[in-house]
């Protein structure tokens, strides 16, 4: 679990060793995405139909694309990957930092 502006992240274990494993990115390092530049948009519910957002910011200056649910006053992490080449661009110009 991490913590962000005093809101709580969590994830599922096992999705977070796999990720990890997979991608080399780990749920840990959640609340250094929120605390930098990002930008969020809803999106679809999922198969359980609960509120779902998708995030995209940095972790060492790559860019990473997260969903996550709010869960109570935890914001729950889904998934996390590093976003493609023509996500990036859109994403940027959404943040407003230049490419």
């Amino acid at each position: 679990m991490g913590v962000h502006n005093d809101v709580k992240i969590t994830w599922t274990e096992a999705k977070r060793a796999k990720t990890l494993q997979e991608r080399g990115l780990d749920f840990a390092r959640a609340a250094e995405v929120f605390a930098a530049l990002h930008a969020t948009r809803a999106t679809h519910g999922g198969p359980t139909d609960e509120t779902r957002y998708t995030t995209a910011g940095f972790l060492e200056d790559r860019m990473v694309v997260m969903v996550w649910t709010p869960r109570g006053a935890a914001r729950h992490i889904i998934s996390m990957r590093h976003a493609h080449a023509k996500e990036q661009r859109l994403w940027q110009d959404e943040m407003g930092r230049p490419r």
